[in-house]
């Protein structure tokens, strides 16, 4: 059985500066044993501190992935988009070396895009470090609670990445990892702050159902450990 751990500080400096090493640590392990390394990283405010440091990070970039657990139907411009995130916070330094992998495409419509980032991922095996952020409603990635794509974003079968929505915030339609894509994965952390999450983390973990709590997804599965990141 997989297990479960807590990495908890005092301010989101520490906690940062612990989740970037961890990470690196874990693309370390995957260059030393395959040759080759794969992240996924979630957009957001919270991580763009703990990008900073990870960017720098002593180790091979040029034969690092990267890619994003999920993407905004917006251009790659636009303030909302999480590709220009990580083009300014991560994509930098040392880490700008790396391979990027985006999931928005030129396409007609968020259903067409998912295909084609689809099929930008398929040759990417097992990724060697996935960290999600987590809403407020309990979403991770864009697997939202009132989403109408969420039973199958969550099923086996479907391709790598799929459009949902959301149906409370613009945008309204994102391009998402599906589940058991997001879980394929050597590593798996969530990277949460402040007390009202740590709130909702207790009442996640209480339950297991992904419909109500999508983030649960981190949690039903009990292969690889899991590791939670948290400071107020």
């Amino acid at each position: 059985m997989a297990a479960l751990y807590l990495h908890s500080q005092a301010d989101s400096a520490t906690l940062d500066r612990e989740i970037a090493d961890w990470t690196a640590e874990r693309l370390r392990d995957g260059l030393a044993a395959r040759g080759a390394a794969s992240l996924v990283v979630s957009g957001g405010r919270t991580p763009t501190g703990f990008f900073a440091l990870l960017r720098d990070a002593d180790l091979d970039w040029t034969r690092v992935t990267i890619t994003l657990a999920d993407e905004r139907w917006v251009t790659r411009d636009h303030a909302d988009s999480n590709e220009r995130l990580l083009r300014e916070h991560l994509l930098q330094g040392r880490a700008a070396a790396a391979r990027f992998i985006p999931l928005k495409f030129d396409a007609p419509d968020p259903v067409a895009g998912a295909k084609l980032a689809s099929g930008a991922l398929a040759a990417l095996g097992e990724f060697d470090a996935v960290i999600l952020g987590m809403g407020e409603d309990g979403h991770t990635a864009s697997l939202f609670p009132d989403s109408p794509q969420l039973v199958a974003a969550l099923a086996e079968g479907h391709d790598a990445c799929l459009a949902t929505e959301n149906a409370t915030k613009a945008p309204r339609w994102r391009i998402t990892l599906t589940a058991p894509r997001i879980v394929h994965a050597r590593a798996l952390a969530l990277h949460v702050t402040g007390a009202q999450k740590w709130v909702l983390l207790g009442d996640i973990l209480s339950g297991s159902d992904p419909l109500r709590f999508p983030v649960r997804i981190l949690f039903n599965q009990a292969e690889v450990d899991r590791h939670v990141f948290w400071c107020r």
